[in-house]
């Protein structure tokens, strides 16, 4: 029975994120039957409900010939309950018997799916008898059809097929060691340096790890390191972090000794950024703001800034693979309003000379380099092409006009992330 428990929670995860528009690690902390659930179960249970985020288009197309009507038309808990049954016989490799058994025994011990118990027998039976339908559906089909051609258009078809292709592999963990020296926190932590300053690790249960307790490291995707290693920060150097929460970079740039400015509007996220300053020591040594960088002004201008802007975040669907099923086209189209507005108010903010470091975890050209070029057109900032030997590792991904835009390249798996260096003319 403790398997019919953990399909439920599968189920019931799904759910919470696809029918009220929260991420998985927000359905991961609000739902009671997955928190009821213990060990192996619990492991299941987040396994079963991340694989279907995954491969989501995929195994909704996949079930359509079992199907009599479209899946949509389903009430929610059926149709959860048929995307989990899918994922476990096409992606887990779940024995027929525990697909179709365990799942219907989920239905039966959830009463808002008890009417669907042989509805749900006879479709799963089914999948099982012919789990290779899946594989016939384009791998661009994961995401829905307004991104599919967000995608394809932005980026071109090639790009596209390669960023959905990263999405079916599972992301690594990556560490940046607060003393800079990747070479010995492999060592501690027992895992490999790549691209020169990243650790890459094998475990979950990070908290084990040593120098967790002593702020020896924090997670960071590598591809999110490069944006403070470009602007160089060298000791006592005023920098400002715009929209600097969680803090990751601001950790990098306070490590390499420079005073800090910090500023986000969200109380929230500027929490978890005090949290990750005090578990690293540098509680103290950095000035966090709670303000609208479009409005707020520091009392004199700086010589660089990081803009870490809000985006899309469809760069990160590796680890959030429920991003494209959580958010319309119209929400991806508000963000480059208020990205145009904070890098042009870093501009005011920029001594002559200054340079800014501007990045999103979005490989959208709306996000990225149109609005970059937009801002230049009518400002007194030029861009300062990025070089192969700043970015070990990353050098494929520089683009013809010296931007970044780090879209998986095949030697190591990476978030897309799009940077431009600007500056201030003298």
């Amino acid at each position: 029975m403790s398997g019919a428990f953990a399909r439920l929670a599968a189920a019931q995860l799904l759910m919470t994120v696809l029918e009220e528009g929260r991420t998985l690690d927000e359905a991961l902390a609000s739902t009671d039957r997955y928190d009821t659930l213990k060990g192996p179960d619990r492991g299941f249970a987040r396994a079963m409900a991340s694989a279907a985020l995954r491969q989501l288009g995929r195994i909704d197309i996949g079930l359509a010939p079992f199907l009599d009507r479209p899946l949509e038309t389903a009430p929610p808990p059926s149709r959860a309950l048929l995307r989990i049954g899918a994922a476990q016989a096409w992606l887990l490799e779940t024995p027929d018997h525990a697909v179709v058994g365990e799942t219907v025994a989920a239905a039966k011990i959830w009463p808002r799916a008890q009417r669907a118990t042989g509805f749900l027998n006879a479709v799963l039976r089914k999948v099982v008898a012919d789990r290779t339908v899946f594989d016939a559906a384009p791998i661009e089909a994961i995401w829905p059809t307004w991104f599919q051609n967000a995608a394809r258009n932005g980026m071109g078809d090639d790009a596209a097929r390669k960023l959905a292709e990263a999405q079916l592999q599972l992301p690594s963990t990556y560490l940046t060691p607060k003393s800079g020296d990747a070479e010995a926190l492999a060592q501690q932590v027992g895992g490999e340096v790549v691209g020169a300053y990243s650790v890459r690790v094998e475990v979950t249960d990070l908290e084990r790890l040593p120098g967790f307790e002593t702020g020896d490291w924090w997670v960071q995707d590598i591809a999110a390191t490069l944006p403070a290693r470009l602007l160089s920060p060298s000791t006592g150097e005023a920098i400002l972090d715009i929209c600097a929460a969680p803090g990751g970079k601001t950790l990098q740039l306070v490590a390499a000794g420079a005073s800090v400015t910090a500023i986000d509007r969200s109380k929230p996220r500027l929490k978890r950024l005090k949290q990750n300053l005090w578990r690293t020591g540098f509680k103290g040594k950095v000035d966090v703001v709670q303000a609208d960088a479009t409005t707020w002004r520091p009392d004199a201008p700086v010589e660089k800034i990081l803009l870490d802007a809000p985006c899309s975040a469809l760069g990160t669907l590796k680890r959030h693979p429920e991003g494209p099923w959580i958010k319309t086209e119209d929400d991806v189209q508000r963000f480059p309003g208020i990205q145009e507005r904070l890098l042009r108010a870093a501009f005011d903010m920029l001594k002559p000379g200054g340079t800014i470091l501007y990045c999103v975890c979005s490989p959208l050209p709306h996000e990225g380099v149109n609005l970059v070029d937009r801002v230049l057109a009518d400002t007194a900032l030029f861009r300062r092409p990025i070089l192969p030997e700043e970015i070990p590792g990353f050098e494929s991904c520089i683009l013809e006009n010296g931007d970044v835009l780090s879209l998986p390249n095949g030697k190591f798996s990476h978030d897309a992330f799009y940077i431009a260096r600007l500056i201030r003319e003298s």
